[in-house]
């Protein structure tokens, strides 16, 4: 085994030297290529009627899907020990896909031009709070727990105001998730860092899910900030 990574670092040019840069960058990469995909099955979906239809007049295939979602991601971060690399990446990319059929309706609430908007502004968010994250000395851990347990707190809200219906409130959750997700963004993007400076020291499969871990909670960080930035940014048709 040993063998065989080495010989694959030095075929791509990696040593194990770097092999901590290198899974880094992924991390990056395979989120970015998560958000393209999710953009493009999106668009997909809500350039075809026929399937917008099907999916959202349909509320046992909709919260089929959503219910999917969840089981994706928790069987990846309970079973990504045990998967190969190939597996953990093949379940990243399923629930990218997942994700873009159900955020298809965005595309038919609101103008390309406020989702375009929207999201430039989102990845210049998410790209200074990941870097501020990734070299600032401050330990951010007691930060990332109370954003968690806000988190929690905006998650039950939101349920609330399903039956409620009250407009305020949908605008202080619609506030929070902004402020929560930027505070993870750069809590996660430690997180990581740490992660991948303590058991990244080599290049080989289970290095590179740790990579694919990270990946996806970035990706969720992105995600949920946009969506809720697009609240605030998007112009409805």
């Amino acid at each position: 085994m040993d063998t065989y990574v080495r010989d694959y670092a030095s075929s791509q040019n990696y040593s194990f030297a770097d092999a901590y840069s290198v899974l880094m960058r992924k991390v990056y990469v395979w989120m970015t290529l998560a958000l393209v995909v999710t953009g493009l099955t999106s668009y997909y979906v809500a350039t075809s009627p026929s399937m917008l239809y099907t999916i959202f007049s349909n509320r046992a295939i909709f919260f089929g899907l959503i219910i999917a979602e969840v089981a994706v991601v928790v069987w990846l971060s309970a079973r990504v020990h045990k998967l190969s690399f190939p597996a953990a990446a093949g379940l990243f990319t399923l629930y990218s896909v997942l994700n873009g059929v159900t955020m298809a309706s965005i595309f038919v609430v609101y103008t390309m031009s406020s989702i375009a908007t929207t999201f430039f502004v989102t990845a210049g968010t998410f790209g200074t709070m990941a870097f501020i994250g990734t070299v600032t000395k401050t330990d951010l851990s007691k930060m990332g727990k109370i954003l968690m347990m806000a988190l929690i707190g905006v998650i039950i809200a939101a349920v609330v105001n399903i039956f409620l219906g009250n407009s305020m409130l949908d605008l202080v959750i619609s506030v929070l998730g902004v402020v929560i997700f930027t505070g993870l963004t750069a809590w996660d993007a430690q997180k990581i860092k740490e992660m991948l400076a303590q058991h990244g020291q080599e290049f080989n499969d289970e290095t590179q899910k740790l990579a694919v871990m990270g990946a996806l909670t970035l990706y969720l960080d992105f995600v949920n900030l946009f969506l809720y930035l697009l609240r605030f940014l998007g112009n409805r048709k």
